[in-house]
């Protein structure tokens, strides 16, 4: 999720990797879930997110939809899962138990991880940065950001994560300057005709939008993944797969 803010305003102006030490520490969160609730739809959900929610717990992504854990929001353009929010007052994660301690964190997403860290994408990959008006807890310590982040092959998986964040941000550049170019097009005929095939051109730009949307929600995210097999491979076959019917 892209968001129009200076790095100034929302961190503390340093860029780190994920060997650098930074001050996230927070005493495993005890007595305060305040990032778990109020977040509206900002959990989004990448491919691996939903591999770990699914494939390793031995759910589906169609249940967890079904028990609203999980809900679609159109983000940056494109349709993708997210975490929901309880109903009611509260709006606290669904997946918060009674004493606001998450029920699934071994497998929680990596948005969740990296609080109060945030990811800064350049030239095609990415650093970490700190957020410090999000998280309540006082007198954080300093952690080791790969530590802090808690997933296997660090590396492997920031990869994927630059691969992922540019696969999408380049088929929306691509969409987008070809409807660009066929709304651009010069028209002929009468007014009436002309109109016509505006709405016409308008038509087939929405349906190639729709078809991208369900291709990507159907290839990464509601066809099952292997528990047993490697995601990385699995993702990278889906990848080959959409990028040619993208083309």
């Amino acid at each position: 999720m892209e968001r129009n803010v200076t790095m100034a305003e929302i961190s503390d102006g340093k860029l780190y990797s994920r060997d650098d030490m930074v001050k996230a520490g927070c005493d495993d969160c005890w007595g305060c879930s305040a990032c778990c609730r109020g977040m509206g739809n900002s959990i989004v959900l990448d491919p691996y997110d939903v591999y770990r929610l699914t494939a390793l717990r031995g759910d589906t992504l169609e249940h967890l939809l079904e028990e609203k854990k999980v809900e679609w929001n159109v983000v940056d353009g494109q349709i993708l899962p997210n975490l929901a929010l309880r109903s009611g007052e509260e709006e606290a994660c669904g997946f918060l138990d009674e004493a606001g301690r998450c029920q699934i964190h071994a497998y929680r997403p990596g948005i969740c991880r990296l609080f109060p860290l945030g990811r800064f994408y350049e030239n095609g990959s990415f650093q970490y940065f700190l957020q410090i008006h999000e998280c309540k807890k006082e007198n954080r310590t300093k952690v080791k950001v790969k530590k802090w982040i808690d997933t296997p092959d660090l590396k492997r998986y920031e990869a994927y994560i630059s691969r992922w964040h540019y696969f999408l941000k380049d088929i929306r550049r691509a969409e987008t300057e070809a409807a660009q170019n066929l709304l651009a097009e010069p028209c002929i005929g009468t007014p009436e005709e002309q109109e016509i095939q505006k709405k016409n051109r308008a038509a087939a730009a929405a349906e190639r939008e729709k078809r991208r949307n369900l291709l990507i929600m159907k290839l990464f995210y509601l066809l099952p993944y292997d528990g047993e097999k490697d995601f990385y491979e699995q993702f990278e076959k889906r990848m080959q797969m959409a990028e040619r019917s993208l083309r």
